[in-house]
């Protein structure tokens, strides 16, 4: 296993074997998930909510260009303190699935808008334990809502999804309850920022923001949200 204060230099040359991975495969399709039937009605302020969809790097990214979108951090929603550390959870040992944590102002995006996006251009809902060229548990794509609003919106559109003829696969992806969610370490935050050239990223994170950028020009921000 690689010592972690070497994964940034070597993300940048495509190098990394362990976590998120560099292969050559093609990229993901992206498309328009349909409009929600359901609009969450959130009031009293900033809200948080917990999206994992795969290798938390390109996660952060898009919503990092999502306005109204305060802060992403990129984390591991449940399994144990001791072992939220970035080369056990890539191990596929522990509990733990890679995360991330949004801060949002409802009055300027909504979470029912957050989901869409993410079912869009984040996360494929038909692939169990696996997203991109990530394969574990710890890779798993699932709503992680913070409240009863986000619950009934998440539980709304997941069937609203299955009801869609937009996916030619069968719709997995779940809501899942809160756990603890631990802050990854600190070179994973910002992590498309600060390493655009990563072999990765350019592969797999930056279609992501471009699909975001022609889907949702009215929530697209060019420039990234940093945390």
């Amino acid at each position: 296993m690689m010592r972690a204060s070497l994964l940034p230099v070597l993300a940048t040359t495509g190098l990394i074997l362990t976590g998120c991975q560099e292969t050559a495969a093609a990229a993901e399709n992206h498309l328009k998930a349909p409009k929600p039937a359901l609009i969450a009605k959130e009031t009293g302020g900033l809200k948080t909510a917990i999206f994992a969809g795969g290798c938390f790097w390109g996660v952060e990214g898009v919503f990092s260009h999502v306005k109204g979108v305060r802060s992403a951090v990129s984390g591991y929603h449940g399994g144990t303190k001791r072992q939220a550390d970035y080369k056990l959870v890539s191990s596929g040992i522990t509990d733990h699935v890679e995360a991330v944590k949004i801060t949002y102002d409802p009055e300027i995006v909504r979470y029912d808008e957050l989901v869409r996006i993410f079912f869009s251009v984040v996360a494929d809902p038909t692939l169990k334990n696996r997203q991109g060229p990530d394969r574990g548990a710890h890779y798993d794509a699932t709503l992680v809502p913070l409240n009863a609003v986000q619950r009934k919106v998440a539980s709304s559109y997941l069937s609203q999804m299955k009801r869609s003829d937009k996916w030619s696969r069968p719709i997995v992806t779940g809501v899942s309850a809160p756990k603890t969610f631990y802050p990854a370490e600190g070179y994973h935050q910002d992590y498309m920022l600060k390493n655009p050239r990563s072999g990765y990223i350019v592969r797999w994170d930056t279609p992501k923001v471009r699909a975001l950028a022609q889907y949702y020009p009215e929530h697209y921000r060019s420039s990234f949200q940093r945390n």
